[in-house]
């Protein structure tokens, strides 16, 4: 998937997960995309992010942590 349409589905969650009442909203943005975001995904936003996450909203960075890495 090309990097931009990945960042602005990213920070759909994201912006979906803010707009939320209660904590946790990392937690929740990683759990979603753990559940819902198929390996090669995950795996492209996880190296997108150690390459600097440019345009990545802050909720997105911070889900980082607590994202499923695939198995190589």
């Amino acid at each position: 998937m090309s990097p931009d349409k990945m960042v602005h589905m990213a920070n759909q969650i994201a912006a979906f997960f803010n707009s939320q009442p209660g904590g946790g909203a990392a937690e929740k943005v990683a759990g979603h995309l753990n559940d819902f975001w198929e390996p090669r995904m995950r795996a492209q936003l996880i190296a997108y992010i150690g390459e600097g996450g440019a345009g990545l909203d802050a909720l997105v960075l911070a889900a980082a942590d607590h994202l499923n890495a695939p198995a190589a």
